[in-house]
Formats: structure tokens, C-alpha cells, sequence
């Protein structure tokens, strides 16, 4: 197959990790447009990734005859109307987490993909793509610790960035939402399981504009899976050394961490403060390979013709758990999944 021509919706702080890898790094593919509002974004589309193609119209660029495929990385509410437009005009389709922000959206894509077999559509659940989480899932399948029984994440984002946290709050979705899909798609992954029910709450101490906005800044969720396996989420805005993201499998006969110290490298710093590991700073930062491994696997099904590992159905199921999840934490209330 010849290069695949790819346009990209959204230059936000991801999407130009995923514009970069697409017209740098990947073999196999070239980035030939980019659809953005605004002068800025567009101004940095065609000076720093020499774009000609710039459309502000998100329609009007996947109805470009010379385009093959869309990534979108736009706000989660454009999402899966952009996908139905995208499949519809014939291009094969990435998409950023979440599906949608409300079911009836991803209910939308998911006829959308129903229509168009023939075409792609990748959803971004980037950390199945990072080196460790995939290698503790071929460990579990090869049975290294036995049937795994309960998985333990922890999410918290830097307080360096938590004013930008509080002014989208409003519209986030709430704490899990927001924050948690990523950890509720590993948990399912890892336990082989549908989630049955859930129990939530939240808290906030230090920042009560996230309150006054009707979220939280940190919020604990406990799952039961149909197998009879838990699940257990942390999520948190105001870790005050860096990004902390780590999972832990616990299985009868073994356990596997992932992250237990979120390290920036495997630098170790001896000064005033004594012997110290940096952490990571960002989620760009932490899952840098992945996002490119994860955008390599979605270019290499188009041109085999093959479909991909992570779809719409993923994105509908987290959505569903994180709606429940919500519930479960505005109401007090343990909720059926």
C-alpha cells in the first residue's frame, strides 16, 4: 500500500505528540492536514509541522479526496461525531479516549463502525501499547502469577498543572470520568472480566474550587467483576512530586507492579536533600513510546487490513463503568453495572 495520508483533528498538548510522531516518526505514513480553530493552532500547523492543508471545518477536511485516514484529538464531546463523519467520508479513523462523554454518543459510533466494515477504527487505550503494562499482560497469560484476583491503580496528576484541572472541572465529567478510564480499561483487561458493580467516593482538601464546580480533587472507586475479582481506583490532581501513574495485579500465586516509584529515569540524584529519584513530570512525558507504538499499530492495520486490538466496543464499556462509577460517587450508593 502507498503512504498512508493521514489529517489530524486537534494541536492541543496531545495532539501534538501525535502530530509529531505522525510526520516524523512513523514509516508508512505521512501527516498531510490538520483541522484546528484558531489562529494560534493553525499558525503552529503550518509553521511547525509545514502543513498546507489547514481547515477549520472538520467536515471540510475529511471530505478531502486525497485524504486516507483522521486522527482525532479534539475535546471528548466532538468525538464520536467526528467519527461518524470521518467513516462515513470513506477514511479509516483513530481515536483519542474518552468515546464519548455520554452513551447515546458512543452509541452513534458504534453504528457508524457497524456500517463501514471495511474501514479501521482505532481507539487510543495507549497504555495496553506501553512496554510494561503489555508485558504484565503476557505474563498473566502465561500464568507467571497464577489467576490474577484483584488489580490496584493509582492515577494523580502533578499539582504543578492543577489550576488548569479546576477551570475544566465544570465540564470534565466528574473526577472518574476524567480521570480514570485508562485505569478502568486495564482493570477489564487484566482480569478477563466485566465489571458488576461499583462503590465511589471523593473527597477534597486543599483545592475547594474543584468542589464549588461539583467535583472533587481525589476521588477512590472499588469494582466487583462478574468473575468475582475486584478492582480498586485512586485517582488524585494534586500529587506534589510529578505524575504518578501505577498499577499492581495481584494474582493466587504472584503479584506484578508496574511503577511502584513513578521514576523519571533510573538516574539517581545525591544532593542537600539526600539520595533521590526524579518522577516523571507529565503524561506526554510517561507514555511518550507508547503513544507512538499505539499510532504505529493503528497505521500498520490500514495497510494490512486488519483490525485492531482496541475499539469502539472498549470505549463503549469504559464509558458505561465510568457513567456507573459517577453515579456510584454523587450518590453514595453502591451501583449495578
Amino acid at each position: 500500500m502507498k503512504e498512508l495520508r493521514v489529517g489530524i483533528a486537534g494541536l492541543g498538548r496531545l495532539g501534538r505528540v501525535h502530530a509529531a510522531n505522525l510526520a516524523h516518526k512513523i514509516p508508512g505514513a505521512v501527516l498531510t492536514a490538520a483541522c484546528v480553530p484558531g489562529a494560534d493552532s493553525q499558525a503552529y500547523a503550518r509553521q511547525e509541522l509545514g502543513l498546507e492543508k489547514v481547515y477549520g471545518d472538520f467536515r471540510e477536511m475529511v471530505a478531502d479526496p486525497e485524504l486516507d485516514a483522521v486522527a482525532i484529538v479534539s475535546p471528548s464531546g466532538e468525538h464520536c461525531w467526528q467519527i461518524e463523519a470521518a467513516l462515513d467520508a470513506g477514511k479509516h479513523v483513530f481515536s483519542e479516549k474518552p468515546l464519548g462523554v455520554t452513551m447515546e454518543q458512543c452509541l452513534q459510533a458504534e453504528a457508524a463502525v457497524a456500517r463501514h466494515p471495511e474501514l479501521v477504527c482505532m481507539l487510543g487505550f495507549m497504555r495496553r501499547y506501553d512496554k510494561s503494562y503489555a508485558y504484565a499482560k503476557e505474563k498473566i497469560a502465561a500464568g507467571a502469577i497464577g489467576t490474577p484476583y484483584l488489580v490496584k491503580s493509582t492515577g494523580i496528576d502533578p499539582e504543578a498543572v492543577v489550576e488548569g484541572a479546576i477551570r475544566y472541572s465544570g465540564t470534565s465529567g466528574g473526577i472518574f470520568l476524567d480521570s480514570a478510564i485508562h485505569d478502568m480499561d486495564l482493570m477489564r483487561w487484566f482480569l478477563g472480566s466485566e465489571a458488576a458493580e461499583v462503590y465511589a467516593m471523593g473527597c477534597t482538601f486543599k483545592h475547594p474550587a474543584f468542589q464549588d464546580a461539583g467535583d472533587d480533587e481525589t476521588g477512590v472507586a472499588v469494582y466487583k467483576f462478574k468473575n468475582g475479582a475486584m478492582g480498586m481506583v485512586h485517582v488524585g490532581r494534586t500529587a506534589p512530586y510529578g505524575y504518578h501513574i501505577e498499577t499492581e495485579i495481584v494474582g493466587t500465586e504472584g503479584t506484578i507492579r508496574i511503577s511502584a516509584v513513578p521514576e523519571k529515569n533510573r538516574a539517581m540524584v545525591y544532593d542537600v536533600n539526600g539520595a533521590r529519584t526524579e518522577c516523571v513530570e507529565s503524561f506526554p512525558e510517561r507514555f511518550a513510546e507508547a503513544y507512538l507504538t499505539e499510532m504505529e499499530e493503528f497505521v500498520r492495520c490500514v495497510r494490512e487490513g486488519r483490525k485492531p486490538d482496541t475499539g469502539v466496543a472498549d470505549g463503549i464499556y469504559a464509558t458505561r463503568v465510568g457513567y456507573a462509577t459517577t453515579e456510584a460517587w454523587k450518590t453514595g450508593k453502591i451501583v449495578k453495572i
